[in-house]
């Protein structure tokens, strides 16, 4: 029996393996939200109707089948909280997104720039804060910006302040959470690609009369581009849906999906609306996934 036939057997496993843990992970969990986002809200266990048992034959099937409706996504459309809650989130995962680029580009151009053997020490001390859980963290914020807080002692100790600054349960405080949660997001696949760059490109273009700010713009940057598309996807993606910072740190009157979400399935106990606005969510997200993949398509096949 030859290598290669040896072989073939876990090579095509490997090849298939991530195609099954989508859809064992992704796609079967989706279809039951999308089927439960189609039923009606029951006083019952479980809290929504028509409930699927496969056991009743084909004919009762069938007729479960015909009590879904899209009633739940049109008043996701219809009401103003959903709308708002929606437009809210977005506009928290762009501006964040954004911080999060000016903040993180520098850091990882940084990083790439220093000697080999401190950028394994740059990305160690990147990486530090997720070996302590996350929901820890946000909590030790809730010390820092609370009233008497270390925040607040700190500028009144250097009188940047003459009484302390009111931080919790503001957007500020969500902001400052969900950069410094978020921040590694950005850094590392900016780093990955800046680390990879090659040098000579600058020198180069120096050679043919740029500035080092002019071969930053139009050298550094354009080739960073996957960098920045990866860093702001893996932190716009799930700031979208994120609810423990906006829930610990924001206001109560803010409320962004993830939050909405919360009070859908556990104090509302309305499971159709919360998995029809789950549905919805997923669908917002989708068209940035897409335009990405075009453009790594399209560089890529300009670069062959």
């Amino acid at each position: 029996m030859s290598a290669r036939r040896i072989f073939a057997g876990p090579a095509r496993l490997a090849a298939i393996a991530p195609y099954l843990w989508m859809v064992l992970f992704f796609l079967v969990p989706f279809g039951f939200v999308f089927k439960i986002s189609l039923s009606q809200t029951a006083i019952a266990q479980p809290p929504y109707t028509p409930v699927f048992d496969f056991t009743e034959g084909r004919e009762a099937l069938a007729a479960a089948f015909g009590q879904l409706s899209f009633d739940n996504f049109r008043l996701l459309i219809s009401d103003n909280l959903y709308i708002l809650s929606y437009l809210r989130s977005v506009m928290v995962a762009v501006t964040s997104t954004v911080i999060l680029l000016v903040i993180g580009y520098p850091v990882a151009y940084g990083m790439a720039r220093l000697p080999r053997r401190w950028q394994a020490v740059a990305m160690v001390l990147v990486i530090v804060p997720f070996w302590t859980s996350f929901l820890i963290r946000i909590y030790a914020w809730i010390n820092i910006l609370q009233h008497d807080g270390l925040l607040n002692r700190i500028l009144l100790a250097l009188h940047l302040v003459s009484s302390p600054i009111v931080w919790l349960s503001t957007d500020t405080a969500m902001y400052i959470g969900i950069v410094y949660s978020y921040l590694p997001f950005m850094i590392l696949p900016l780093y990955a690609t800046l680390a990879k760059m090659d040098a000579s490109l600058l020198e180069a273009a120096g050679d043919l009369g740029a500035s080092p700010r002019q071969a930053f713009w139009l050298v550094t940057v354009p080739l960073s581009l996957p960098g920045i598309g990866a860093g702001a996807l893996l932190c716009f993606i799930p700031i979208v849906g994120e609810f423990v910072i906006p829930d610990l740190l924001a206001g109560s009157n803010s409320l962004m999906v993830g939050q909405t979400l919360w009070l859908e399935f556990f104090t509302n106990k309305d499971w159709p609306v919360a998995s029809a606005a789950a549905v919805t969510l997923l669908a917002l997200l989708v068209p940035p996934l897409v335009l990405y993949d075009r453009l790594q398509r399209r560089q890529l096949e300009g670069n062959s």
